[in-house]
């Protein structure tokens, strides 16, 4: 088992977020091209489809469209399977990588007509580029200064009918006047756990990995309800299988796989644990401000808030109240710790 903090030195495994650039190949063969291949997110699928079919018998291109959601949980994705069902050509960029207004020109003035343009991250994007970016998708105009001070002009350019697909974890970080000029906003919400077991058992086809059922559900179980999630730790089981087996994965070579990377029964990692102990062992349980957790994990706040927060959210295992994060009962009987009794000056939990 790794030691308390060991997840500092390595990558963690359910960080639905890191990448792993020598699979990209990989990594992209298991990712839906269509709406039949996607599994989960129905409702937004049947939204979708309704707007592309729309669009097509219009010859019109989709209105633009903020995909907004916890990392790990296909947008992505999506927004290729937009593109491929739309028979039109993607661009893919993020809001960090289009740091001047320039950037964005170089971009928007390459695309044709009925082109989409993904910006991944487009809470990250500068507010000079928001500027432009609200004339271009709202009249498919771009406005360009030519020169500065006196002597500037501005240069209105036509642009093509294009399709903006943006795709954040923080819609309140996206500036108003930019997120009203989506015609289409949706959450992706988690997947079930029957979702995330038909995913990995897709993903172990296309793998060449033979796993049998209970197995994949020992792996759903511990995927954290994302599939990003879910096709990494099938790709580690693999690796265990093929060292310590015959590459065949049955119950127990999954779960003595997801052991060796300390990953528990709900999909719980160290840095889960610690954060969660803290909150029992220096605060009672709670409530804690989100600052003070950071000093205590040493994580970012918005490692906390984006990554770690949000799962154990939905599983129950941690609030957010007020005066800050507290645990709940649950979360005593999953880390077998004891509730402490209040005292005086204490408030009760409940």
């Amino acid at each position: 088992m790794l030691e308390p903090g060991a997840y500092t030195m390595i990558d963690r495994f359910v960080d639905a977020v890191s990448e792993e650039p020598e699979n990209d190949e990989v990594e992209v063969s298991l990712r839906p091209k269509d709406f039949a291949s996607y599994i989960g997110q129905d409702r937004l699928k049947a939204n979708l489809q309704l707007a592309i079919a729309a669009a097509k018998k219009r010859e019109e291109p989709l209105d633009h469209i903020l995909l907004y959601g916890p990392p790990g949980l296909g947008k992505t994705t999506m927004a290729n399977v937009i593109a491929n069902e739309m028979s039109a050509q993607i661009r893919i960029t993020s809001g960090p990588a289009v740091e001047r207004p320039g950037d964005l020109a170089s971009l928007l003035t390459n695309l044709s007509d009925h082109d989409i343009l993904f910006i991944d991250e487009i809470h990250r994007l500068h507010r000079t580029v928001e500027e432009v970016l609200y004339t271009a998708m709202e009249d498919f105009k771009l406005d360009i200064m030519l020169g500065k001070g006196p002597s500037a002009r501005s240069l209105r350019l036509d642009l093509p009918h294009f399709t903006i697909i943006g795709a954040t974890t923080r819609t309140g970080a996206i500036a108003a006047p930019l997120r009203d000029r989506f015609g289409m906003v949706h959450r992706l919400d988690f997947y079930t756990p029957q979702q995330i077991e038909s995913i990995i058992t897709r993903a172990a086809k296309i793998l060449g990995v033979k796993i049998d059922k209970q197995a994949a559900v020992t792996v759903a179980a511990r995927s954290r309800l994302t599939p990003r999630i879910a096709n990494r730790l099938l790709k580690r089981v693999r690796d265990y299988a093929d060292i310590n087996g015959d590459g065949f994965i049955d119950d127990n070579v999954a779960h003595q796989a997801l052991e060796m990377m300390d990953i528990d029964e709900l999909g719980l990692d160290p840095a889960d644990r610690l954060l969660l102990s803290a909150i029992i062992d220096n605060y009672r349980g709670g409530p804690v401000g989100v600052e003070t957790l950071a000093a205590i994990t040493a994580e970012e706040r918005s490692t906390i808030e984006d990554m770690i927060e949000p799962y154990l959210l939905q599983i129950g295992l941690l609030e957010r109240t007020p005066r800050g994060r507290k645990v709940t009962p649950k979360t005593y009987s999953h880390l077998g710790k004891n509730r402490a009794q209040p005292t005086d000056n204490q408030p009760r939990l409940i």
